[in-house]
């Protein structure tokens, strides 16, 4: 496997964290644009977490977290 290629479970989490955030984000009635803006961060990398695609940083996170009003071990639980 590839060195930038996440492993099976790395996968599975990125893709169960995107799904949660884009989760709680339609709860909040918030749309991508107004949390990418306030994470801030470029769309397409926001996009890429959403969908799984992208394993954000821990600090990409809290501030995912903040931007969408949850703590942080709600996103990640």
């Amino acid at each position: 496997m590839p060195a930038d290629q996440p492993d099976d479970e790395t996968a599975r989490e990125m893709l169960r964290i995107g799904r949660r955030i884009r989760e709680v984000r339609e709860h909040q009635n918030l749309t991508q644009e107004k949390v990418y803006l306030a994470v801030p961060m470029n769309r397409s990398h926001y996009q890429q977490i959403e969908s799984g695609q992208a394993n954000p940083t821990l600090r990409t996170l809290v501030r995912i977290a903040d931007a969408i009003g949850v703590p942080l071990a709600d996103l990640v639980r």
